[in-house]
């Protein structure tokens, strides 16, 4: 069978080379054609034999440009010609190049960062929203007020209108012993000067009730540093209370009045205590020391909080403590454990119980308890924006002579106000 010849090229698809202007062919982009392309047009009858690579080598300049066949879209480029690059023009460029992603990269850290980190607050002046507060009292507590207005305007008062007197106060929670004292105290006056005018009877309410709350009473928070270290606050109560959310409110008012608190998550049973108030925390730029591992020793933690604040010269650590039934002795245990540890390092300047005011005598038991394991040295009265009675005030303090320090009257972040003792009254009453 005799070799295939070129000319049979086209019908059997072999390679072929078709001629283009020479004009129209842009030499940048030429590669160097195979020898066997031009020895193929050249000889197309003959058998075309392979050799060895070495013997395929030709000069550059023997390649006719019109024999090699380029892609169609390269055909009709135009020859074109570029200026040559210097070595400072290309490191000038390779370093904008880099500026400009270190650039993008650190905006798309910040951006990262402003999405992940909390802003944080500036709490509004504690005194500033005792005012605000003082409408909720009214509100929650403007039935008291009425019933004993409405019962001492009736005129000359029988025994069993004095009765009905006595009646409205135990309901509110004041305790026999300062219903008693409240309506003898009454009485006196009444027999004294008589039937009194509403505004005399108002009067007549308003010295005596503040009596009762005792506006004597050092209601002062422990939040300053005491010669090279700062104070200790330790804040307990059974669950349910609002325990750790009043952590939380009271670093806000500390940091309104340009403290720098420390937190310690030292309720390590409950679980997301820790989360909570850290997130409570992060909201004012406040530290949280805290257990990363489920059910750690909450004394272990405590003691972190106030070598903590030690160490970063802090004004006060607020130690939130799990919460735990007042029925249970070996919980109360734990809670003097706590105690113990920390007085290691420091001792204990503060120590408020946190009660919900609408539990009313229960709330009693509890504070009696909570007193017995811990020197209590002040309460937090919360939910007293609610169906709270507002003898409670009196009721516990009579009961633990310790004041009540603090009010919440809502839910809101600053919600929660220095007692005023004053204030109280006017609301009870108004």
């Amino acid at each position: 069978m005799a070799p295939p010849s070129a000319k049979d090229a086209p019908r059997r698809r072999a390679n072929t080379y078709q001629a283009a202007p020479a004009s129209s062919i842009d030499f940048s982009k030429v590669a160097q054609a195979p020898v066997e392309a031009a020895a193929l047009e050249q000889a197309p009858d003959e058998q075309v034999v392979s050799e060895p690579a070495s013997a395929q080598q030709a000069p550059a300049a023997d390649y006719d440009a019109d024999q090699i066949d380029l892609p169609d879209d390269q055909t009709n480029d135009p020859v074109t010609a570029t200026a040559p690059v210097t070595a400072e023009e290309a490191a000038s460029a390779i370093d904008t190049e880099e500026l400009d992603t270190e650039e993008l990269d650190a905006e798309e850290l910040r951006a990262d960062q402003a999405a992940t980190t909390p802003a944080v607050e500036k709490p509004e002046s504690a005194v500033g929203r005792m005012g605000r507060l003082r409408g909720r009292l009214a509100r929650s507590n403007s039935a008291i007020g009425k019933a004993l207005l409405s019962l001492l305007a009736k005129g000359e008062l029988s025994d069993a209108d004095w009765e009905d007197v006595e009646d409205v106060l135990l309901g509110a929670d004041l305790g026999a012993s300062a219903t008693t004292e409240l309506v003898d105290r009454l009485r006196t006056r009444v027999a004294v000067h008589g039937t009194p005018t509403p505004e005399q009877l108002h009067d007549w309410l308003h010295t005596e009730l503040l009596a009762l709350v005792d506006p004597s009473m050092d209601r002062r928070i422990a939040a300053t540093r005491v010669g090279e270290r700062p104070a200790v606050l330790m804040v307990v109560g059974v669950n349910g209370t609002g325990k750790t959310t009043t952590v939380g409110k009271l670093a806000r008012v500390l940091v309104a009045q340009d403290k720098q608190p420390v937190l310690g998550a030292a309720d390590t049973f409950r679980a997301a205590a820790a989360d909570q108030l850290q997130t409570w925390g992060a909201r004012v730029g406040v530290p949280t020391i805290r257990s990363d591992k489920e059910g750690a020793d909450p004394a272990a933690v405590a003691f972190d909080a106030v070598k903590a604040g030690t160490e970063q010269h802090a004004d006060v650590v607020l130690i939130d403590t799990a919460g735990r039934l007042h029925n249970k002795v070996g919980l109360m245990d734990e809670l003097r454990k706590v105690k113990r540890v920390v007085e290691k390092q420091s001792p204990i300047d503060e120590c408020l119980l946190v009660l919900d005011a609408t539990t009313g005598q229960n709330g009693m038991q509890q504070a009696r308890i909570f007193s017995e394991a811990v020197d209590v040295t002040g309460v937090v009265l919360t939910k007293l924006d609610g169906t709270a009675k507002g003898g409670i005030v009196v009721l516990v303090q009579r009961e633990l002579g310790v004041p009540v320090k603090l009010v919440g009257l809502g839910e809101g972040p600053d919600d929660l106000a220095p007692f005023d003792p004053s204030a109280f009254v006017d609301a009870v009453l108004n």
